[in-house]
């Protein structure tokens, strides 16, 4: 095969999911001539499972992508379907957008946002090798001889690498929806010292809408009145399509109990690690055998398709399994199978051989990010994509790395478990991860990251103005909220209310701290009227949870006690005499850039850090 040109570029990014579409646009909209390889241009930013934005913890990392000036907030608005709020019930820190997306439309405009990109070259074609010389990447060689000359790759393959789809008896090696697999590069990252493993995931049947009696489902309309995706814009996007919810039942679980022999997850034919919080129907069946039945959802794949997803029936039994076991369902009962449900294997590494920046540890300017680090779902893959195309260009333009901190973002708890922790199954985002969850919030995420994408040079100065407006807004909407209400008027609202009336004269946030909802202050005492719905949402939020808020950047500025003191890159883990052998290996092999990450380590427990500690004060007077 004869080698040829295809140019010389700053960065390289192999791969064009949702990882491979940020990391590509952090790059080319920060000045630098970025080129994105894909095996087929119209799987750019396929959703291969649920045709969905967000959810919990996910809409979080939504806001946060956006906040930093990437543009998965952005497509999720322009082509949402309906859009919900989860958790409603719950406190403000837990509460997630989540968007029902148009399948295709979401493709399309990411594709159109991709191809209008100044810097960014968009090429089809599979790498089978990252070429390195000194230890430091300089190109990217494709299957068919082309040669991409660069100064950084970033590696976004998702779920393509040596992928094989599983139904019952029947494997191919095939990616997702029946697209190509990706099958020369793995043994290249073998070769250069990356450790890889084995991962599956799964995803429902999709059925045709024609077929489905709703009339035995439940109507799951969008909410209205929310704040979109992006803070680029004012609005929620518009409800369109409504989803159905229905249930599995005593005849669904006898069909999956009765042939678990056919089932790829019992009979041995799978032997990869599965998602945890997103299991197969027939492992939910198994694994929770007292539940009387699970949800079900029938959601849109999109405005121009008869095709319904199946939420929560994602299986890899075979294909007369499956029609027995969907027809079992209230409503399905005579649907017809479009597509049918498979499981997909993968091969990803093991995330302790990088960076907090996802550079790989081994070889210089070589990034990773998305399902080949482990990880599930779009919005984790997104995040990655962002903050490794942020840090290849950081440091092709000699600026300093964006290292988000477990305090500063979910971005941060997401790589910092990955790089800290590793992880032995497909990760998944969840509030609980963070300890620091009511500093973050999703309406807070601009607050928090807009400066910080500003500095990298992504935040648009639209995005900055946006930002410093909604900052300001939101200033000015707490100060009116702090200022004393019409005595006689408060009194008439207290009554109303059937509180005590008060000798003394209250402020808006006096109210809120009573648990009245600031909308009926708004509504009784005329104030606010020209604000928006997010900024009014921020500033009681922030008034409700003040105290709490208060307490949690007390304990925020005792952990940074710990992530201030540096560990330096050459200490020799096995010359520290009191270190346990454990603590030695663990340390050595990820070699953690402070205390604090030090601290997180399994099998690294306070004595060691105790022991770290003296350490750094004898040897390097820290």
């Amino acid at each position: 095969m004869q080698n040829f040109s295809e140019g010389k570029f700053d960065i390289v990014v192999i791969g064009a999911g949702h990882a491979g579409c940020e990391a590509a646009l952090a790059g080319a909209r920060t000045g630098l001539k970025t080129a994105m390889l894909t095996l087929n241009l119209d799987s750019i930013a396929f959703m291969a499972c649920n045709p969905s934005i967000g959810g919990t913890a996910k809409g979080h990392l939504v806001r946060e992508i956006d906040a930093l000036g990437g543009e998965m907030g952005v497509n999720a608005d322009k082509t949402a379907l309906q859009i919900r709020m989860l958790n409603v019930g719950k406190g403000a820190a837990v509460q997630s957008l989540r968007c029902q997306s148009d399948k295709n439309a979401y493709h399309t405009e990411m594709k159109r946002t991709l191809e209008h990109t100044e810097n960014l070259t968009i090429i089809q074609g599979e790498a089978s090798k990252i070429l390195v010389k000194d230890g430091v990447v300089c190109g990217v060689e494709t299957g068919y001889g082309g040669i991409l000359e660069c100064k950084a790759v970033i590696v976004a393959t998702g779920v393509y690498l040596n992928a094989q789809t599983i139904t019952g008896d029947v494997i191919c090696n095939s990616g997702p929806n029946g697209f190509a697999p990706a099958t020369l590069l793995t043994q290249n990252l073998i070769d250069l010292g990356f450790n890889v493993r084995r991962f599956k995931t799964g995803t429902p049947a999709r059925i045709d809408g024609r077929t489905v009696d709703f009339e035995k489902c439940t109507v799951q309309n969008g909410d209205e009145n929310l704040y979109p995706f992006s803070f680029l814009n004012e609005s929620a996007p518009q409800n369109k399509l409504p989803c159905y919810l229905t249930y599995t039942n005593a005849q669904t679980h006898g069909v999956i109990l009765n042939n678990l022999d056919r089932s790829p997850l019992y009979n041995g034919t799978i032997t990869s690690t599965g998602p945890r919080y997103c299991p197969s129907i027939e492992t939910k069946v198994v694994r929770f055998a007292d539940k009387e039945r699970h949800q079900i959802f029938i959601e849109p794949e999109g405005a121009d398709t008869l095709e319904l997803y199946v939420q929560g029936m994602s299986t890899s039994l075979p294909h007369d399994i499956q029609q027995d076991m969907y027809h079992s369902i209230a409503g399905l009962e005579d649907c017809r199978i479009m597509r049918y449900a498979y499981a997909i294997e993968y091969d990803c590494i093991d995330t302790l051989d990088v960076y907090p920046t996802l550079e790989f540890k081994k070889i210089k300017n070589l990034y990773t990010a998305g399902q080949i680090n482990g990880t599930s779902g779009y919005e984790e893959a997104a995040a990655q994509g962002l903050i490794a195309g942020l840090n290849a260009s950081l440091k092709i333009r000699g600026k300093a790395p964006l290292i988000l901190h477990r305090d500063e973002a979910y971005i941060g708890v997401l790589i910092d478990d990955l790089v800290t922790k590793g992880t032995d199954e497909p990760y998944r985002m969840m509030t609980s991860r963070a300890e620091h969850r009511i500093e973050l919030r999703q309406d807070n995420a601009d607050f928090r990251l807009t400066e910080k994408g500003y500095e990298c040079g992504l935040v648009t100065e639209e995005r900055y103005k946006t930002y410093l407006k909604r900052k300001s807004d939101f200033e000015n909407a707490v100060n009116v909220l702090n200022e004393k209400l019409d005595h006689s008027k408060t009194d008439e609202f207290l009554t109303a209310k059937g509180f005590d009336v008060t000798n003394n004269a209250v402020s808006g946030s006096d109210l809120i701290k009573r648990g009245i909802c600031l909308d009926e202050i708004v509504n009784f005492f005329g104030i606010l009227q020209d604000f928006s719905v997010s900024v009014k949402q921020t500033a009681e939020i922030f008034i409700k949870y003040e105290g709490y808020l208060k307490k949690g950047r007390e304990q925020i500025e005792k952990a940074k006690k710990l992530e201030n003191r540096l560990l330096p890159e050459d200490i020799n883990y096995g010359d520290i005499d009191g270190l346990r052998l454990e603590a030695r290996e663990k340390l050595e092999q990820i070699k953690p850039a402070s205390l604090g990450q030090a601290s997180r380590i399994s099998g690294v427990n306070p004595a060691d850090i105790a022991v770290l500690m003296v350490y750094l004060t004898l040897k390097y007077n820290k």
